[in-house]
């Protein structure tokens, strides 16, 4: 069957929480069959299964082996999948589950956040000349050797990415409990707009930002392997958001959506001697521990001695303290401070490339408003601004309409 139509669709938690959630999941399905598409669909465990495992784990162990709690955490899709391939056989559609391991979908051994390295797409095709729907747990895979694996929290956005993209970057449907992507967070800016459409590198900022719609390493794969990926409501019929590739009418649009993220805290190192290494000497001990550093700013002073700031997820804090401190002393910094009364927003758009003056009109809007900024981080499309938190929900909506994100431009 060479021209096979297919589609990937993918459901989070909340869409298959329950029995008349999974109804819900079945007319999408249906939908996606009677417009002559075979259709792999991608489910994530029911809404708290995840939760409650990784609390029996820890029940069971106050550390638990990464792979045995893949092994157990990886249950929660296999419970999804078996109950709604049986709706969907009651209902006279040939369907059947399949495991990651039974696909396979091969990853590597970093388990609980594995990264997916290959899947057998021959393998899906030959299953799909049998069956009219297969319906794939997300969020897992398999090592070489045949290990579970799982690919970290969202991971089930990745899986059905991942499976377009082996497919011949078919269409991938991403099912939410929102309508798709907004110009910013509609419960915070009540004129927030959504998107028909929005480019691939748009999404990535987005998504590093916090936005929840998509999973960051999905969007990757996504901008990688060409999938177009839509963004939908299983409680709607709203076609949703596009995330393509950029064109020219996008281009035209100078800032695209306001993201933020609250997940900041702010250390600073004091007095740290001006002299070639400190970068190194500061940032090595954080790398070797797997934190990640977002904004960096160094201050350096005429009397030889440079400050040096920089912000990090909230979670991570007290390690990076402790890790802080021993380089204070061994560097000779006069003191380590900390801030975690902090908060990013940023301004995103893929017409920043062509068009000058974003900044300028942020930091004027902002000022208006009497809101201080702290640090500032830019990228070709995107400039990033570090406020105190108090005032993150009123930057959020000045932002959003200064750069008349609320005003429908088709």
């Amino acid at each position: 069957m060479t021209d096979m139509k297919i589609l990937v669709q993918k459901f989070g938690g909340t869409s298959v929480a329950n029995l008349e959630c999974m109804r819900r999941v079945q007319e999408k399905v249906l939908e996606g069959l009677a417009q002559g598409y075979k259709v792999i669909t991608v489910l994530s465990a029911r809404a708290g299964d995840t939760n409650k495992l990784l609390s029996l784990a820890e029940e069971w162990s106050p550390t638990p082996d990464r792979a045995a709690c893949d092994v157990l955490v990886s249950t929660g899709e296999q419970v999804s999948i078996s109950l709604f391939t049986m709706l969907l056989r009651d209902a006279g559609v040939r369907a059947r589950s399949l495991l990651g391991w039974q696909i396979p979908i091969t990853t590597d051994e970093d388990f609980g956040r594995a990264r997916i390295r290959a899947i057998d797409s021959k393998a899906l095709r030959a299953q799909l000349e049998n069956y009219d729907v297969l319906v794939v747990a997300g969020f897992q895979g398999c090592t070489e050797d045949g290990r579970i694996t799982t690919l970290g929290r969202g991971g089930s956005d990745t899986s059905a990415v991942a499976l377009a993209a082996a497919l011949g970057s078919v269409e991938c449907h991403i099912f939410t409990d929102v309508d798709g992507v907004y110009t910013t967070d509609p419960n915070i800016c009540s004129t927030a707009r959504k998107m028909d459409r929005v480019a691939y590198e748009e999404m990535l900022e987005m998504s590093s930002m916090g936005a929840k719609v998509l999973h960051i390493r999905s969007v990757e794969f996504a901008k990688k392997y060409k999938v177009p990926v839509r963004v939908r409501s299983t409680f709607s019929d709203d076609p949703g958001t596009l995330v393509t590739q950029e064109d020219s009418s996008m281009e035209a649009v100078l800032v695209s959506g306001i993201a933020y993220d609250r997940d900041q805290a702010r250390v600073t190192l004091r007095d740290l001697p001006d002299v070639p290494g400190m970068a190194a000497a500061v940032f090595g001990p954080l790398s070797e521990k797997g934190i990640l550093v977002d904004m960096i700013v160094q201050n350096t002073s005429l009397d030889g001695h440079t400050d040096i700031t920089f912000t990090i997820s909230r979670k991570d804090l007290q390690q990076t303290l402790r890790i802080m401190d021993e380089v204070a002393k061994k560097t000779g910094a006069s003191e380590v401070l900390h801030d975690v009364s902090v908060a990013k927003v940023s301004a995103i758009g893929v017409g920043m490339r062509n068009h000058s003056g974003v900044a300028a009109r942020a930091f004027a809007a902002l000022t208006q408003e009497g809101i201080n900024i702290l640090m500032i981080s830019t990228s070709e499309i995107k400039i990033t601004l570090l406020i105190q938190e108090k005032y993150l929900e009123l930057a959020v909506r000045i932002l959003h309409d200064t750069f008349g994100l609320d005003w429908d431009i088709g």
